[in-house]
């Protein structure tokens, strides 16, 4: 019945899109001014009816970032939850999964696609994904979304890693001026945790054939996967619930410390007590500059941690509450090793007619000039803790 119903997938495939490209027709290179952009997009999280703010979203992101690349990542379907009201052409109907039919819930994930691949495939812009732990819980195999994404004629998702999982991980490469890989980027699969001692081996492995072809060099690379290792906990530190910023987890009180992160944090992560495998492994290949993540939907911050840079991207799952946003690389061929990379957020929204993107900024912890003034912010401190804890309980 499977292979009769991924028959049957392709097919209409097909017939929905006639074109088929591989990912070496889409050769990623340097402008001939010397910089490339990235922009990362994650969590768009919808359904076959997708949200009005999720299709311009998408739209004036790649309008205003004007990227080379656009990587999503994970999540870009909702398997089955009760939701959306008022946001999109089918209120209270959310989810791409229909229990029993498999072939109808991939023509309903194949739908929900077209509308965050669209204005991609419409520009002639490649972009590649990471799977993420929505996209797995659709019920759909691997394979058949690899034939979804091969469909796009500028998808450069493929599967090079010969995990038992059968997850989706490759790397692309960044050509500089001189024909020769000058960047790369990694593509990992967390499914719905995190990755396998096998992916590892991959990851290693490859690294390795990248540095020998480098003269011996590892290729400076950036990496990016659906859900976050421990690591980005490092990027925080213990406080008073009375602090500005503070967050409540695990029992514990902590914000980021912006002695070495910047950006806006909904939750905090827990300080782990050592560096994840795959951090080890980034230290141990001395490739990976930065690891950027989504997941979490309402997290926009980076910081660094022993010379890694770590990034936490906003979603843009509208029948969830914001912040929603994006990430922005621009690398430079002549600097290879000291990119830029901000992030913007959504806001307004297609129904008051003002929705745009914004530069996000970032404050320092206030300095209060007398203890009265500094009493009264940390009760409205404890007041914020509270409120976002809550808050979460119904995320």
């Amino acid at each position: 019945m499977k292979k009769l119903t991924s028959i049957l997938l392709a097919v209409s495939l097909a017939f929905s899109f006639c074109i088929f490209a591989s990912a070496e027709d889409n050769e990623l290179k340097f402008s001939t001014d010397g910089k490339f952009t990235v922009l990362q997009i994650s969590d768009p999280q919808d359904d076959h009816y997708p949200a009005y703010d999720l299709v311009n979203f998408l739209k004036l992101a790649i309008e205003e970032t004007d990227p080379d690349l656009i990587v999503f990542t994970g999540d870009i379907v909702e398997d089955s939850r009760i939701g959306d009201l008022g946001i999109d052409g089918q209120s209270f109907r959310e989810g791409v999964e229909v229990d029993g039919d498999y072939y109808q819930t991939v023509m309903n994930v194949t739908k929900a696609c077209e509308a965050v691949f669209a204005e991609a495939e419409s520009k002639g812009i490649p972009f590649a994904v990471c799977q993420g732990n929505n996209d797995h819980n659709s019920g759909v195999t691997n394979e058949d979304w690899l034939k979804i994404y091969d469909s796009y004629e500028n998808s450069l998702t493929v599967d090079e890693s010969s995990d038992a999982d059968g997850r989706i991980d490759f790397n692309l490469e960044i050509k500089g001026s001189d024909g020769k890989t000058a960047f790369n980027i990694w593509m990992m699969d967390t499914k719905s945790g995190s990755v396998t001692d096998e992916q590892l081996e991959w990851y290693k492995s490859e690294s390795a054939s990248l540095k020998a072809e480098n003269g011996g060099n590892p290729v400076p690379s950036i990496l990016f996967e659906h859900v976050p290792t421990s690591d980005p906990g490092f990027l925080f530190e213990e406080c008073k619930m009375t602090d500005e910023g503070a967050r409540l987890v695990d029992g514990k009180i902590l914000r980021l410390n912006k002695e070495v992160a910047n950006g806006y944090n909904a939750s905090a992560f827990a300080i782990p007590e050592d560096t994840s495998a795959q951090f080890k492994a980034w230290k141990e290949c001395g490739d990976v500059l930065g690891a950027y993540f989504g997941h979490w939907h309402t997290e926009g911050f980076t910081g660094t941690y022993d010379g890694i840079e770590l990034g936490m991207t906003y979603g843009c799952e509208f029948a969830k509450t914001g912040p929603y946003g994006i990430r922005v690389f621009t690398v430079y061929e002549d600097d290879i090793t000291n990119f830029d990379n901000v992030i913007y957020t959504y806001e307004g929204s297609v129904r008051t007619g003002d929705a745009r993107f914004e530069l996000q900024t970032d404050e320092p912890y206030a300095v209060y000039d007398s203890e009265i003034e500094a009493f009264f912010a940390g009760i409205k401190n404890v007041f914020n803790v509270l409120a976002l804890q809550v808050k979460s309980w119904f995320a």
